[in-house]
């Protein structure tokens, strides 16, 4: 390799963002980090931009990039700080970088994500929002610019692994019956729904087996992130919704799995640890190594399967029907969750309400073609607004 690959990080200072440097500080000769970005967590970028010495670091807002400059120059380093919105896109789309790791929670992780594939980056995908609001676009772009889209959430890399390297064109075409898309059920899988009422934010925030930010590990614990899961995968592996089934499994080792015509079913099997995918998505078509220990089979013993109840975890049925719906209903379905699961964690919501807060909104709000990203982006703001009068409504 005549030089290393430049790698853009965006949202540096999540537990994928730093899990990523994790796996760039193994492999120096391989590559180099240009462009590290959070939205509010100055101190810890501080620290990566000393470790790292990227050509930029991008923060939110012009108060924390002063702070950023002034310690970065005390710290001898000559990152450049840059601000907002713009800055993000401009690190994803540079003319430099060959790499873009885009892990922004939320809708805010969506323009500069469609950015990078816009030009034509090898784009790594931890970001569900920017598929689940944007699919068609984004998917649109992608080709358009001859990207490369390494899907990083533990269970569309395992898919990916386990599927032909050229899969477009529906999966009928290539042999595939069906993707199993596992989940662990999250803390509460054995809770009956009523004692769900009484959830609180740390209960729910406590996964058994991943270590994950706040919102994720609440939609891991409400099936939403399952869900959302489902709508990314129909767009990664041109799947219709009904060729997806959830399958809980406890123990988060095999991460996913495909099922062929001729009877076959390939899985992909680990420790659940998100190294593995991101190193995936760094070296492909080759394998390097990602600081993860190998699966003891013996250490694991058994493999338990079940079906998710949508009954107690509603959130599910809501994001396929919203995928079926199709059009803007699945942008709707994404704002209106993340306003109530802001609510649940600053205690203002219940726990059950998340998904009744959903619910209300898609039913509210009808959905439409999604055409262009503004009418996205506009379906999106509507949604929270009505997301944020149901949660009122729910907390009386």
């Amino acid at each position: 390799m005549s030089h290393p690959q430049r790698v853009t990080v965006l949202g540096a200072t999540g537990s994928i963002g730093t899990s990523t440097l994790d796996v760039i500080a193994r492999h120096p000769e391989r590559y180099q980090v240009f462009a590290l970005t959070a939205h509010t967590s100055r101190e810890t970028l501080l620290s990566q931009c000393i470790e790292h010495r990227p050509a930029i670091a991008v923060l939110a807002q012009e108060e924390d990039a002063q702070w950023l400059r002034s310690a970065l120059r005390q710290a001898r380093v000559a990152t450049e700080v840059a601000v907002g919105e713009q800055a993000l896109v401009d690190v994803a789309q540079d003319s430099s970088v060959d790499i873009v790791m885009a892990a922004i929670v939320g809708a805010a992780g969506l323009l500069p994500a469609l950015a990078a594939a816009s030009a034509g980056k090898r784009v790594l995908l931890a970001n569900k929002e920017a598929l689940v609001m944007s699919g068609a676009l984004f998917m649109q772009a992608v080709e358009t610019a001859q990207a490369t889209l390494l899907p990083i959430d533990s269970e569309h890399n395992a898919i990916y692994q386990c599927l032909p390297s050229e899969h477009r064109g529906g999966l009928d075409r290539h042999g595939i019956s069906q993707l199993l898309l596992t989940a662990s059920g999250g803390p509460f899988r054995t809770w009956p729904r009523e004692a769900l009422a009484t959830v609180t934010p740390e209960q729910a925030c406590a996964h058994p087996n991943w270590s994950m930010g706040r919102k994720i590990s609440v939609d891991s614990a409400t099936l939403m992130n399952k869900g959302l899961e489902l709508i990314e995968a129909c767009w990664l592996f041109d799947a219709a919704p009904e060729q997806i089934q959830v399958v809980v499994h406890p123990q988060s080792v095999i991460h996913s799995m495909a099922a062929y015509h001729d009877g076959s079913v390939l899985a992909q099997l680990g420790n659940p640890d998100m190294r593995t995918p991101i190193a995936y998505g760094l070296a492909w078509p080759e394998r390097i190594d990602a600081g993860v220990a190998a699966l003891d089979l013996f250490q694991v013993a058994r493999l338990d399967f079940e079906a998710p109840d949508e009954a107690r975890f509603p959130c599910l049925r809501l994001a396929r029907e919203a995928m079926q719906q199709g059009g803007t209903a699945p942008a709707i379905l994404n704002a209106a969750n993340e306003v109530a699961v802001e609510a649940f964690l600053a205690k203002r919501l219940g726990f059950n309400a998340i998904s009744d807060v959903v619910a209300a909104v898609l039913n509210d709000q009808a959905a439409e073609p999604a055409h262009h990203l503004d009418i996205v982006l506009n379906a999106d703001q509507h949604a929270r607004r009505a997301a944020q009068q149901w949660v009122k409504h729910y907390t009386g």
